[in-house]
């Protein structure tokens, strides 16, 4: 197996560096199971556009945790990691991973035309436009000190790829176009069998590309999640078709079927230890203000329409969107809790017990950060308690210092997931970095 010299995020973790914080409860519009909702905002030609740019991490710097934890690195030097999968064994898959590549042949012309071309030299300034690695990364901590002493290339060639689940001797990867499997040992550190296919998934103009899967827990069936092509339908709705959603994929015959709808852009998927609902995380629709909409937290229910494109938070009409449907808005059901607005909610894990109080029970969200709002938010993992299957109470930012005093980020927060030892994992897609959050001892 390869070894790697550790870069300098590596000798951090040697020497047990440690980043202190106090526990932020946040408030603020947008937030809870029963945000107040302000007017929208018509708005002006063009969206309001704040990014940070892309900065990476200064020698010496991690992100902040609160106190009694300690921040490492896993691993240094990633190419743009988005998604972070535990194997029963303890290594961690890594997704390295952009959008895809236009077809051969097509025009690249993002699926909003003019504004996404200006959307697309925003994305570029914040380390959001690199070519896609299109592979998965094994790592292995075998001496348990926090730091991957090994870093090995476990599949390469994908196409965008991003979730993951084992089921069995199956390893089932979510493409940007498809699901595929390739047969997995415990202990393998790459796979050389080509993938099957086990399903196509919406894809084209591909506006959200990323697609998350979770397997049920007798392991018969996937969950995988489709973000919509565009803001709000601006593509025409045909573009849409089976978008927006959560399929529901059974692994026996590879037939599926819409699970629920309306939802923009799910991505994190969760089943609560203590309920077994699925739960998912919604990046809501752009432009109509500062604060609107509220991303949200959510179960998510069987047969469920959520809104979009037409409604936003039950049956809030958004009369951009034309035609109107005033029966799909009547069928429209509220989100379970907001998480503020613009603050690109991408990954969720939900704690087992193996945190300390008070993050024993809830749900670890990583908050990718916003782009259509005069004040950033975001850019940072928060968590939201839980009690009796549901939130109870308001989320606290559980790791920060994403940005630096200039609003220029040092990372952006992606996948999150529990390792075997129960410590959180963060995959920082603009620090390529995966951080490690563990209660010092």
């Amino acid at each position: 197996m390869k070894k790697h010299t550790p870069s300098f995020c590596m000798l951090l973790a040697l020497v047990g560096s440690m980043a202190a914080a106090s526990a932020q409860h946040l408030a603020g519009p947008g937030l809870g199971a029963n945000p107040q909702l302000p007017a929208p905002d018509k708005g002006a030609l063009l969206p309001t556009v704040n990014i940070a740019p892309a900065l990476g991490w200064p020698e010496g710097v991690v992100p902040q945790a609160p106190e009694g934890f300690k921040v490492t690195a896993l691993a240094a030097g990633l190419d743009h990691p988005r998604w972070v999968y535990v194997l029963p064994n303890g290594d961690v898959l890594v997704a390295e991973s952009n959008k895809p590549a236009p077809a051969e042949g097509a025009k690249n012309v993002h699926a909003d035309g003019l504004r996404g071309k200006a959307m697309g030299m925003v994305m570029k300034r914040a380390g959001a436009d690199t070519p896609s690695a299109n592979r998965i990364t094994l790592l292995r901590d075998a001496d348990g000190d926090g730091v991957a002493e090994t870093r090995e290339t476990f599949m390469q060639g994908l196409v965008s790829p991003f979730g993951m689940a084992l089921v069995g001797n199956q390893l089932y990867i979510a493409n940007a176009d498809s699901i595929v499997k390739v047969p997995y040992e415990s202990g393998q550190t790459s796979i050389s069998a080509a993938p099957a296919k086990v399903t196509d998934l919406p894809a084209g103009a591909n506006h959200h590309w990323t697609k998350n899967i979770i397997a049920s827990a007798d392991g018969s069936k996937l969950y995988a999640t489709v973000g919509s092509n565009s803001n709000i339908g601006d593509n025409g709705l045909a573009a849409e078709e089976g978008r927006a959603a959560i399929w529901e994929v059974d692994l026996a015959t590879g037939s599926k079927r819409l699970f629920a709808t309306g939802l923009r852009n799910p991505n994190g998927l969760g089943w609560e230890p203590e309920s077994q609902a699925l739960w998912t995380v919604v990046n809501e629709r752009d432009e109509l203000g500062n604060d609107l909409v509220p991303d949200y937290l959510t179960s998510v229910k069987d047969g469920a329409f959520y809104g979009w494109p037409w409604s936003y938070w039950g049956q809030n009409v958004d009369a951009r969107v034309k035609p109107a449907n005033p029966d799909m808005v009547a069928k429209a059901i509220a989100p379970d809790f907001g998480l503020g607005s613009h603050v690109a909610p991408l990954g969720l894990a939900f704690s087992d017990g193996r945190m300390p109080a008070p993050y024993a029970s809830g749900a670890f969200i990583g908050q990718h950060g916003s782009w259509n709002r005069k004040e950033l938010t975001g850019y940072n993992v928060v968590f939201v308690p839980f009690a009796a299957g549901r939130p109870s109470g308001a989320p606290v930012q559980f790791l920060g210092g994403f940005l630096n005093k200039d609003g220029k980020a040092h990372g952006r927060p992606v996948g999150v997931a529990l390792d075997a030892k129960g410590a959180l994992l963060v995959a920082d897609d603009v620090g390529n970095t995966i951080w490690r959050v563990v209660r010092a001892q």
